[in-house]
């Protein structure tokens, strides 16, 4: 019995560390297993990462077949015929070889990363500050494989940019898409990017991880870049949208992958902190929530991306009670005011008296860049759920509102897919021509006409308002495409010429 006294201590000790020494194997094998989630989303992601070759030398246009003119059009650059030009072993041989970015071993000026979305069409989804200016671009993959690009479509506002590989290319992988607006802060997430050019020679994108450092960030420093701007001119990023990390940043990281752990894109890297002079040890990313996907939807049709506008102007900031938004006047014929949010028409009547606006679409709104942030995420022609009231803190109301065109802003973008020219014409919403004395006019302008179609031999010139199509009112773009459609043959346009006005009449042919 005394015996077993005497061992009663040492096995009380060692009944109480081994369950300190199971709780330590729990802790490493979760650690483990968060390795082997973020082995498991680079290994998925990595072959949908693109490295971007970008060059902006005019030199390419004295050896390049004529292009198509239209923007984003950059084609290949064939290095064998341009050297039968001015001799193999000539001076000038050597510069044309180093504008050979298909050759591995030549450093391109620029770059960045990419990421595959679209394999059947090889699209490539970028931010368009990497491609801005591009005279050639060059996109190689994982493995060494690539491709020249073209510039399929590009919006600086939201610097979103997608390209087209010009060869196909076998066995592309798209990436997963998953939703940059259910971060939180803390969450987990990798980034797959190719900083300094690393990936130029064989593809292969660095990999960094870390944690979402904060959410709804400016480029604050960026924004000084634009200083003549009205708010509504300024790019997106300029505003509350993005995504900070403290993921490793370097120049060549813009247009990487944001990954959560399951490997599902939530943003696109930027570099944006480095170039701007901010906090180089981390950096930014914009998300792919809701509104950014719309605007990649459409860049991915290769279209322009057309911005919503309310048509309001509101009292400054600091003019207002703190987390309030004041119309102070309306534009004339604009969504808002046929919509039914109050407040003094412009022009005429006094400043002050209009609405204040507190949520859209049940998103609150607490200052005007929430406002200008939360418009421009929807597209044109959408209708929205704008919450009202006549006082800060008076009863409020739901006005239904569709969105009409946000126009002549100095972004401009790049489309390959443009509208349908019917009999010669190509029309635009009239919001883009908006003039504070005439307010927005009922119709759509003619933006285009094409020399010697139906619509020329008519005279009709751009700028002219057009009503109605067979005696239909039409008041968008698609509503005018689809009344001219549906005619199939020769229709009667209504139309005005400004600022005289006055209607007239013409029948064209737009079969």
């Amino acid at each position: 019995m005394r015996r077993m006294a005497s061992l009663t201590p040492l096995v009380v000790l060692l009944f109480l560390a081994e369950p300190a020494r199971s709780e330590e194997r729990n802790r490493f094998a979760d650690v483990l297993a968060l390795q082997e989630a973020v082995h498991e989303s680079i290994e998925r992601a990595e072959p949908s990462i693109a490295c971007i070759l970008v060059s902006r030398s005019e030199k390419y246009r004295a050896h390049t077949p004529a292009q198509p003119k239209a923007p984003g059009r950059l084609g290949r650059f064939d290095l064998d015929r341009a050297l039968l030009t001015v001799g193999r072993d000539s001076p000038e041989g050597g510069s044309l070889r180093r504008l050979d970015l298909s050759n591995p071993n030549n450093v391109p000026e620029s770059y960045g990363s990419g990421i595959v979305l679209d394999t059947k069409q090889g699209l490539i989804l970028t931010l368009a500050h990497v491609v801005r200016n591009a005279t050639k671009i060059y996109v190689r993959l994982p493995g060494g494989h690539g491709s020249w690009a073209d510039i399929h479509a590009a919006d600086p506002r939201s610097d979103l940019a997608v390209l087209q590989l010009i060869n196909h290319l076998p066995n592309l992988k798209g990436l997963k898409l998953g939703d940059g607006g259910k971060l939180r802060k803390g969450d987990f997430i990798l980034s797959l990017s190719n900083p300094f050019a690393a990936g130029l020679r064989d593809g292969s994108p660095s990999a960094s991880w870390g944690i979402v450092s904060n959410l709804r960030r400016r480029a604050t420093a960026v924004r000084s870049d634009f200083p003549s701007q009205r708010n509504a001119k300024l790019p997106l990023y300029c505003f509350n949208t993005l995504i900070q990390t403290d993921t490793r940043m370097n120049l060549g990281c813009s247009g990487g992958a944001l990954l959560n752990l399951q490997g599902e894109l939530v943003g696109l890297t930027s570099s944006l902190a480095g170039t701007a002079g901010g906090e180089t040890p981390g950096g930014f990313a914009v998300p792919l929530d809701a509104g950014m996907r719309r605007i990649i939807r459409v860049l991915l049709r290769g279209e322009e991306v057309e911005y919503g506008i309310l048509g309001v102007y509101l009292m400054k900031s600091d003019d207002v009670p703190e987390g309030h938004v004041h119309i102070t006047s309306l534009m004339n014929g604009g969504p808002a005011a046929k919509g039914g949010i109050r407040g003094p028409i412009f022009p005429g009547s006094s400043v002050g008296g209009g609405d204040f606006i507190h949520s859209i679409d049940d998103t609150p709104v607490h200052s005007n860049d929430d406002l200008f942030l939360a418009v421009s995420l929807q597209l044109a022609g959408s209708t929205i759920k704008v919450e009202v009231s006549e006082s800060p803190n008076g009863p409020r109301r739901i006005c239904s509102v569709t969105l009409a065109k946000f126009g002549s802003h100095d972004l401009q973008p790049i489309a390959s897919r443009r509208s349908p020219a019917r009999g010669g014409l190509r029309v635009d919403w009239t919001s883009t021509i908006f003039d504070s004395n005439r307010g927005i006019e009922e119709g759509v302008v003619i933006r285009e006409v094409l020399p010697g179609s139906a619509a020329d031999k008519a005279r009709l010139q751009p700028g002219m308002i057009i009503k109605s199509v067979d005696r239909q009112k039409v008041t968008n773009p698609a509503e005018f495409y689809r009344a001219v459609e549906k005619a199939n043959g020769p229709v009667e346009l209504t139309f005005t010429k400004l600022p005289q006005g006055g209607e007239e009449r013409v029948t064209i042919n737009v079969k």
